[in-house]
């Protein structure tokens, strides 16, 4: 059992509630390079945190575990929430660091590259649907569809059943904090049953590897592997699904790039850099402070919510020289798209390469799709992933 912490723990609970009830909004980009070029860190009475905005101060914190913990949803007596926390990222050292190491072996670059077939043909299927239709949405036909197929094999998830996590991915990264909580135990208990079946009767996929990992001689507990799997399902295609979208986005809002990639297609790694920094899908993950600190001068108690927002940092310009401008050649480009430190997004290069295939196929067979702009932007609900809830296109 945890030690009991010195903060509330009703307290800590009622600013997650609050914090999380917040929605970003299609705007928030431009609020963000407001308030960084009037604060450094502000505290935020409607979300019941500090925020903090420029790109050196978000990389201390996050660098910085001991005093501002990724351990968020804990129980009363301290202990975390593996499950409900989402596995290892509201974990810290040094069980993160055991339990990350494990579950990278899913994603070195060889296990992704050997993705690529895989991914190619289920582009090519989703992509052939959308010709048959002759207009689209490119979020429910293309950017949605495709990393949940993609994950869902790679867990070893029926096929019969993405619906179903479709839903539970809203309800787990959306605005209401208590069916957060309370879908992730839906959850748990869809994956308890596969992992039963799986201690069974092994298969070729991830679930069973993890039964049958190990961490120092001893098998991987029970609420390790339901987080894992929560974490995986979720921010596998919830992340992936935001960044396929936003980049169709920046490429309407920006022809000249569009123009460009269609001359020059070896620029599209890079542009999708580009993306991950102008238009952020993880916006922040919530540090809760573990000791009073004094933070950039500001003095900050125990138990308070600290927001480092990955979104805003992106726009400082001490980091990136007109940072208002969506620029695919941009290099150095040190954006903060995926995370930073030992919370670094494990799934970045399977991210990168489905968007890769999506963005290079999608250019190839519609070189001239348009945004239909009768067609108001709405963001899916959340306080801290920026996901479209539908993008209509003519296709021309």
């Amino acid at each position: 059992m945890a030690s009991t912490p010195s903060y509330s723990y009703q307290e800590l609970v009622q600013r997650r509630t609050q914090q999380a009830s917040v929605l970003l909004t299609p705007g928030i980009f431009d609020w963000y390079q407001r308030m960084q070029r009037d604060h450094d860190v502000y505290y935020d009475s409607e979300r019941a945190s500090w925020l903090v905005f420029r790109y050196d101060d978000v990389q201390r914190a996050v660098l910085d575990p001991s005093t501002f913990s990724s351990e968020r949803t804990t129980n009363p007596d301290g202990s975390v929430d593996p499950i409900a926390s989402g596995g290892i990222l509201g974990m810290d050292p040094p069980r993160h660091r055991q339990l990350r190491a494990l579950i990278s072996t899913a994603f070195t670059p060889n296990m992704v590259t050997r993705l690529e077939p895989r991914i190619t043909e289920i582009v090519h299927t989703l992509l052939d649907h959308v010709q048959e239709q002759g207009d689209s949405d490119a979020v429910a036909d293309l950017a949605f569809p495709l990393p949940i197929i993609v994950i869902s094999e790679l867990l070893g998830v029926p096929s019969s059943d993405r619906k179903q996590f479709q839903q539970w991915s809203g309800d787990f990264v959306g605005s209401d904090y208590a069916l957060r909580l309370a879908t992730a135990k839906l959850m748990a208990a869809y994956f308890q049953e596969l992992i039963q079946q799986r201690r069974q009767e092994p298969k070729d996929d991830l679930i069973s590897a993890l039964v049958r990992a190990e961490i120092d001689g001893e098998r991987l507990p029970a609420p390790d592997i339901l987080g894992t799997c929560l974490l995986l399902l979720v921010a596998g295609h919830e992340t992936t699904a935001g960044l396929i979208s936003n980049a169709i986005l920046c490429l309407d809002d920006h022809p000249e790039a569009r123009r460009e990639l269609l001359d020059h297609p070896e620029l599209l790694p890079s542009a999708i850099e580009e993306v991950l920094r102008y238009r952020a899908v993880v916006h922040t993950l919530p540090r809760v402070v573990t000791r009073d600190t004094v933070f950039a001068g500001h003095e900050i108690k125990a138990g308070n919510l600290l927001l480092p927002l990955f979104a805003a940092a992106n726009f400082d310009e001490t980091h990136f020289p007109n940072a208002a401008s969506f620029d695919i050649r941009r290099t150095p480009n040190r954006h903060l798209g995926f995370g930073y430190g030992i919370h670094f997004c494990l799934g970045a290069p399977l991210a990168r390469m489905e968007t890769r295939i999506a963005l290079a196929e999608l250019l190839e067979r519609f070189p001239n799709f348009q945004r239909r702009r009768d067609v108001a932007l709405e963001l899916k609900p959340s306080s801290f992933i920026y996901g479209l809830k539908h993008l209509p296109l003519t296709l021309g």
